[in-house]
């Protein structure tokens, strides 16, 4: 059983940041149930599902532009813990579910809100995606190739790092208040809040001087020969980051290079040319035989592989990283690791909708209740 145990979860079926925050809160024992539009339920229907990424939750299926539906999603928020949604700034409120009405209706509910740019702005009612929320606060601008465009970042930063992860941390956080002060609150989480937060580093660096350059000319983004990726024999690459002067003379001495022929490790203005030396060292061998000579050791090194590659690597399965499944392929296992109350991975729903009646009835309602909704297309037939 995990931390979150006992927690009841309401999350309105979105994409992308919403559910991968509420799969970390799955992993962590949490009830998640989805609530998905009738509209998605499958006419053929299969028997089992194996996503990962909607794993550990329950599937139900509302028509909530119906007043029994939005009646109905009412009664369920009634008795959960919190309340999560990815819309667009009033879109709840003009559904009849908004903050004010839930919180009526559960007064220590957690209204979990998620969008892309904020409850109110400028821009809080503007469509946008991940690359987005990177390009406006400063993080795709920081990363790339010296001259080169900046390079978008997959949907780690916006989606799944500020968005989903933020999200979940703030309902964790409301959960733990409202035990002692009995009141909910409402969660604004927004993507470029969140990609905000996680360069929050970098923007003290930038007033204080440390990280004012162009891209691939400061310490972290390439600019610096000892935080910096290589080129090895077979084409293929290894990363270096030996930062400390210490872990640095190691590097070199593994990779033959003397030290009193070289720049000193901080010499900016000599940084391109021990980085062509180390360069130059790198290609002597093939990627592998780098890692047969540095992985393990001092020098801060580690290979760049693919993911089916990292999926494989000796310390990712001594780590139990991937967990065999009954059905379909090995799935990561919840993280961080609990000692205790450790976070497990949870069946999936086979299709949306398949759960409706099994939580309804949870829920206290009856069977012929049930069956009216059902009848009327409230719900999932």
């Amino acid at each position: 059983m995990g931390p979150l145990d006992g927690v009841t979860i309401i999350e309105l079926a979105g994409l992308g940041a919403l559910p991968f925050g509420t799969l970390k809160l799955a992993d962590m024992g949490a009830d998640v149930i989805r609530v998905h539009p009738t509209s998605e339920v499958p006419a053929d229907r299969p028997a089992s599902r194996t996503s990962e990424f909607d794993r550990g939750r329950r599937s139900i299926a509302i028509d909530l532009k119906s007043p029994a539906g939005v009646e109905t999603l009412l009664r369920l928020i009634e008795r959960a813990d919190a309340f999560v949604e990815a819309f667009r700034p009033g879109v709840c409120e003009r559904l009849g579910i908004g903050p004010d009405v839930a919180l009526a209706r559960n007064p220590k509910l957690v209204y979990g809100r998620l969008t892309g740019w904020g409850q109110e702005g400028p821009l809080a009612h503007a469509a946008g995606h991940s690359l987005n929320y990177e390009a406006l606060t400063g993080a795709i601008g920081s990363i790339g190739v010296a001259g080169q465009p900046p390079v978008p970042l997959l949907q780690v930063l916006g989606d799944f790092g500020g968005g989903g992860l933020h999200l979940a941390f703030g309902v964790v956080c409301a959960l733990f208040e409202a035990q002692r002060s009995g009141q909910g609150q409402v969660i604004d989480s927004a993507m470029i809040d969140g990609v905000m937060s996680l360069y929050q580093v970098f923007y003290g660096m930038t007033r204080s001087g440390m990280h004012t350059g162009p891209v691939g000319t400061n310490m972290f983004d390439g600019g610096s020969p000892f935080y910096n990726v290589y080129e090895t024999a077979d084409g293929r690459y290894v990363t270096a980051a030996p930062i400390e002067p210490k872990f640095f003379a190691l590097l070199l001495e593994k990779l033959g290079l003397d030290p009193a022929t070289l720049p000193a490790q901080y010499d900016e203005s000599r940084w391109p040319e021990l980085h062509a030396a180390m360069a130059a060292a790198f290609l002597t061998r093939t990627r592998d035989e780098w890692v047969e000579l540095l992985e393990g050791t001092d020098a801060c090194f580690a290979p760049v592989l693919s993911f089916g590659e990292a999926a494989e690597h000796p310390h990712n399965v001594a780590r139990g990283a991937f967990v065999d499944m009954p059905e379909g392929p090995p799935q990561l296992a919840p993280v961080p690791r609990l000692s205790r109350t450790p976070g497990t991975i949870g069946a999936t729903y086979a299709y949306p909708g398949v759960d409706t009646e099994a939580v309804l009835t949870e829920f206290g309602f009856e069977a012929d209740e049930i069956s009216e909704l059902r009848a009327a297309g409230v719900v999932a037939r």
